[in-house]
Parts: C-alpha cells; sequence; structure tokens
C-alpha cells in the first residue's frame, strides 16, 4: 500500500483493510508493507493497493497479466539487462520492455495528446465567447441609441463613451471567466475525489494558468468591444436622442 494512501486512511502495517474484489467477493487483507511513492520510486500513480500474486489468483481466478515489474540486482547495467530481458521475450512480440524513464514518456505522450484536444476546444470555445461578447455588445448599443445621444448632448466625450463601452465589455469577460474557473476547479477537485482509490492522491492547480486565464479575459474584452465601441462613439448626437 501506498503511505500517503495509508497515513490518510489510518492503515499502519499489521492492520487489516476491507476489500473488495470484481465480481462482488469480499474480504479482509493485512498490510504487510508501505511503498513510498511520493518519491517517484516505482511505476504508477501514487495512491495504489498491491497484491500478492497468491491473492489474486484466490479472488480474481483467470486473469492475465499485463505487466511484469523487475528490480535489477545491485551492480546491474540497465542496457544489459534490457538486452537480456528482449533476448528472453523475443518469442512474444506483442511484450514490450521499458525502464521508468520510458515508462513516465509513454504517460506523458498520452497525457500530451488529451491535453492537445482540450486545448483545442477551449480555443474554440473562446472564438465563440468573443463573437458573442460582440454580439452582446453590438445588440446593447443599438437598444441605447437614445441614451447614448443624451449622453453625448450634456457633455460625455468621445473617449469617455468608448472607455464605457470598453469597461463593459471586461466586465463581462471576467465575470465569464472567473466563473468559469470557478467551476473549473470545483470539478477537479470532484474528480480527484473520485479517482482518490485510483492513485490521484494529490490536485495540483495551476495557479499560473488561472491567472493567465483572467488577464486573458481582460484582453479578449478590450477586443471584443473595439467595433462596439467606434460605431457608438461615431453617432450622430441628434439622431441618436432622436431614435425610437
Amino acid at each position: 500500500m501506498d503511505a500517503g494512501f495509508a497515513a490518510e486512511h489510518g492503515v499502519r502495517i499489521g492492520g487489516t483493510l476491507p476489500v473488495e474484489f470484481p465480481g462482488g467477493r469480499r474480504t479482509e487483507l493485512t498490510v504487510t508493507a508501505l511503498t513510498d511513492m511520493e518519491g517517484g520510486e516505482g511505476f504508477g500513480m501514487r495512491g495504489g493497493l498491491f497484491f500478492g500474486i497468491a491473492t489474486v489468483e484466490e479472488y480474481m481466478p483467470g486473469g492475465q497479466d499485463s505487466a511484469l515489474y523487475v528490480n535489477a540486482a545491485d551492480g546491474t547495467g540497465t542496457d544489459a539487462l534490457r538486452d537480456r530481458l528482449e533476448s528472453a521475450l523475443d518469442p512474444y512480440p506483442q511484450a514490450q520492455v521499458r525502464d521508468q524513464a520510458d515508462y513516465k514518456d509513454l504517460v506523458h505522450d498520452q497525457i500530451a495528446v488529451l491535453l492537445y484536444l482540450v486545448y483545442a476546444l477551449l480555443g474554440l470555445a473562446i472564438v465563440i465567447a468573443v463573437l458573442g461578447v460582440v454580439n452582446t455588445l453590438a445588440l446593447s448599443v443599438v437598444e441605447r441609441t437614445r441614451e447614448i445621444g443624451l449622453l453625448r448632448a450634456i457633455g460625455l466625450a468621445r473617449r469617455q463613451l468608448r472607455r464605457m463601452i470598453r469597461l463593459e465589455s471586461v466586465v463581462i469577460a471576467v465575470f465569464g471567466a472567473v466563473l468559469g474557473l470557478a467551476l473549473g476547479l470545483v470539478w477537479g477537485l470532484c474528480m480527484q475525489q473520485v479517482l482518490a482509490l485510483q492513485g490521484m492522491t494529490a490536485l495540483a492547480v495551476p495557479w499560473g494558468t488561472v491567472v493567465a486565464v483572467v488577464v486573458g479575459s481582460v484582453v479578449v474584452g478590450i477586443a471584443a468591444a473595439l467595433l462596439p465601441a467606434l460605431r457608438a462613439s461615431r453617432m450622430n448626437v441628434l439622431e441618436a436622442i432622436a431614435h425610437e
């Protein structure tokens, strides 16, 4: 058992833990050792539960091995060990030999593919959001034509009017970004709690990205307000006041 998982659940060496295997079979197993995955030792994610082969064969008969972990003896060269393992597994072309670095690269590549997909969807969402803000501001300017004309008539400068439109756009964009970030953080926390038993015992919040998103929303708000603000500032005062 992972030491972090054991500490979180108050389990020590010699203690028992109720376990339910696929198929509904239940038993209580004794904790015989703790592993330290915090320092990156071993494969897989933190929070794992490791069973002996005899236990697995008893409660999960008919299963197939998907991975074998090999500990190199002291003084054994990595390259030499890899060559020997590959030679032994030569009759099994589907089997692959990986060390920790290879495994990390494999997981990194798999996650990178998902991240690229998320980034593509995020970019599409940003484009749609910008168009939505532009459309909202344009409709707002049209609906407030008379109000804008009255403000201009009592002395509101064109620069002040453009600034007002830009401020409205920034408020809309920042509010949407903050709301989305809050919902995203809550969703991430819930997913981490659900996947805790599968090793996702820590929640890492990329605060740099969070700040970048908020700052980016300000930039997006300013950019989205350019055309509506320019249109509002070019209105004829008398025609705007007479607008119904």
